[in-house]
């Protein structure tokens, strides 16, 4: 196998230099192809190279297979493109996670994504199994430890470096009285670092929902929002119906159906969502995702990364008391 070209993480993940920058980031995220053709892969993520921040590549994505995560990423940090590798729980146990962990490290690759993964009754072959021998959370500490320990489950040292950078999926809502974000905490006492979100095409609802954050001292976590560029109203409509978790306001429903060209104003309602989140606090940069749509997901990230080279932000105020935990490694004992 030709040696990966990590000039795109030569001095470690940029993603994570850009956020502790205090640059407002755009990442992306592709569904790598059901091929054994890596032409095909790069096609799809050539568009993105130099204009998203980082490009997600799904492990599995609705349960359906595709050319595996941990290759794929691989292959666009060979092409000078920074990677954040999706790792489910869904297809393996603790022993093949750990593994894939090490191959990352060893093949550079940095970003991590560290998610529960749909079940297989979603997908197109419902008879196959799940493992989830282990959670988000507990994964989240594995990878953690893998990097800040040098060591697995089973106490055994790691030799040699994994700069992980652990990412975690969260979904902002509208938080009513009394709720606590006890589920991110979590994340974050177990080690993850930054998060990328379900779909939210409501400022307000995230300006409300970084502020409940604040308020339990997450202010100076990196939360990515997670935005769509819609095709039509139907499609909106059947994200919020079929992604748990999607908030899209009836407002932008109704704008889809009056348009001339649909697919352009979803373009544009994505881009001034990029305009109104970039000066909300507690928002880290976007998320940008467009299954089954390459050629809206290229616009729609190309119309957002000028918009943050347009606006930069001053750099946040440096992180304390940032909390740490090993009780959920006792879970994997």
């Amino acid at each position: 196998m030709p040696r990966p070209d990590t000039s795109a993480n030569a001095a470690g993940s940029k993603l994570r230099e850009r956020l502790s920058a205090g640059r407002f980031v755009v990442t992306a995220e592709i569904v790598p192809p059901v091929s054994c053709d890596r032409g095909e892969l790069v096609a799809k993520v050539k568009p993105l190279k130099g204009v998203a921040d980082a490009v997600n590549v799904t492990d599995g994505a609705g349960a359906r297979s595709h050319m595996g995560s941990l290759a794929a990423a691989a292959l666009l940090l060979q092409g000078g493109i920074e990677p954040i590798l999706q790792i489910t729980c869904r297809d393996r146990n603790r022993i093949a996670l750990q593994s894939d962990l090490l191959g990352a490290a060893a093949l550079g690759i940095e970003n991590l994504l560290l998610l529960r993964g749909d079940d297989p009754g979603a997908g197109n072959q419902p008879d196959a199994k799940a493992v989830f021998d282990v959670d988000s959370l507990m994964l989240t500490a594995v990878a953690r430890d893998i990097r800040d320990r040098h060591q697995l489950t089973s106490g055994q040292k790691v030799s040699g470096r994994a700069n992980f950078f652990i990412g975690a999926a969260d979904t902002p809502l509208d938080p009513p009285p009394g709720w606590a974000p006890s589920r991110l905490k979590a994340k974050i006492a177990a080690g993850a670092q930054f998060a990328q979100t379900q779909f939210c095409m409501d400022p307000n609802i995230v300006r409300r929902y970084v502020q409940r954050l604040a308020e339990y001292g997450l202010e100076n976590f990196h939360l990515l929002i997670g935005l769509v560029p819609l095709r039509s109203a139907r499609s909106a409509r059947w994200i919020r119906e079929n992604l748990p978790g999607s908030i899209i306001p009836d407002a932008i429903v109704e704008r889809l159906e009056g348009a001339s060209d649909r697919v352009r104003e979803g373009r544009r309602i994505c881009s001034e969502m990029v305009e109104q989140l970039i000066d909300v606090p507690g928002v880290a940069g976007v998320h940008i995702m467009a299954p089954g749509n390459d050629s809206g997901l290229a616009e729609a990230v190309a119309a957002a990364a000028a918009i943050a080279q347009r606006r930069p932000r001053k750099a946040p105020a440096p992180r304390t008391g940032e909390e740490s935990s090993e009780a959920w490694l006792l879970h994997l004992q």
